[in-house]
C-alpha cells in the first residue's frame, strides 16, 4: 500500500506515531521518525525500523526548517507526511491562563504548519505529495467537552487548515486530509481518572482505540488507495458522536 514511499511521521516515539510508523513500515513504506528530544523511545523504533530520524521542537520553526532541510539535502523526497506531534492540557475553561492557550496553539497548530511549510515546496517540485493531519472528536461541536477547550480550539484550527491546504495545493497534486480520534488507549490515557475513562468509552462500539486502529486510517489517507480524496475529515471515534 506504500510501498518505498518516504514518510515522515512526526511525534512517532510512542502512542498513535509510533502506531502508524510501524504500520507504514509493514506496508513498505521507508519511515522517517521523529521527536521534540532524543529518547530511548525514539532510538528504539528508530533501530526496529531502521528508519531515519530527525528531532526537533515542532514549535521552533527554525529548527523544523533545519531538520527538513537535512533530509532533503541527503536528496531524500519525502512524498509523505503525517503531522501526529501535539499535546493536550486539561483545567476548568476560568482556570486556563495565557501559557495554556498558547501552549495549545503553538504546539498543535504552529507545529502543523511549520511542517506543513518546510516540506510543501519539495512536494511542489515532484508533483506529488500526501498529508495527514490529526483533529480530534473534540474539535467538533458535536464532541466538545467542559475542561480541554485551548486543546478542543487548536484542534478546531486543524480542521480548518486541512480543507484550505486542500483546496490550495490540489493543483500541484498534493492531497491534504485529515482524521479525528475520539478516545485512544495512549499514554495520556493512563493518567484518565474513571469519570474521563467512563466517557471515552462511552460509544456505540463500548471501548477506546488501539492507537493501530488510528494508524490504519492514517495509513490509508497516505496511501494511493485515497488518490480521490482531499479536503477531508474522517472522524474515526467508535460511534461517539451518532451515539449521543
Amino acid at each position: 500500500m506504500l510501498k518505498g514511499k518516504n514518510i515522515l511521521i512526526t511525534g512517532s516515539s510512542k502512542g498513535i506515531g509510533a502506531a502508524t510508523a510501524r504500520l507504514a513500515k509493514e506496508n513498505g513504506a521507508n519511515v522517517i521518525v521523529h521527536g521534540s528530544k532524543d529518547s530511548p523511545e525514539l532510538e528504539a523504533i528508530t533501530q526496529e525500523l531502521g528508519a531515519e530520524k530527525i528531532i526537533c521542537d515542532v514549535k521552533d520553526r527554525i529548527a523544523v526548517f533545519r531538520e527538513i532541510n537535512k533530509l532533503l539535502e541527503k536528496k531524500i523526497q519525502i512524498h509523505c507526511l503525517a503531522n501526529i506531534a501535539g499535546a493536550a492540557n486539561h483545567k476548568p475553561f476560568l482556570e486556563t491562563t495565557e501559557e495554556d492557550w498558547i501552549f495549545a496553539y503553538k504546539t498543535n497548530v504552529l507545529g502543523t504548519v511549520y511542517m506543513c511549510q518546510a516540506l510543501i515546496p519539495s512536494m511542489q517540485s515532484y508533483k506529488y505529495g500526501r498529508i495527514v493531519n490529526v483533529g480530534s472528536i473534540r474539535a467538533r461541536p458535536q464532541g466538545a467537552l467542559a475542561g480541554n477547550l485551548p486543546y478542543a480550539v487548536s484542534k478546531a484550527a486543524i480542521l480548518n487548515i486541512t480543507a484550505a491546504l486542500a483546496r490550495e495545493y490540489a493543483k500541484d497534486g498534493i492531497s491534504v486530509n485529515s482524521i479525528s480520534p475520539g478516545g485512544v488507549e495512549t499514554d495520556l490515557a493512563k493518567a484518565w481518572n474513571e469519570e474521563t475513562r467512563r466517557r471515552n468509552s462511552d460509544v456505540l462500539l463500548g471501548r477506546v482505540a488501539d492507537p493501530k486502529e488510528i494508524a490504519e486510517a492514517i495509513c490509508f489517507f497516505l496511501s494511493d488507495k485515497a488518490s480521490y480524496a482531499t479536503g477531508q475529515d474522517f472522524l474515526i471515534d467508535g460511534g461517539y458522536i451518532i451515539g449521543k
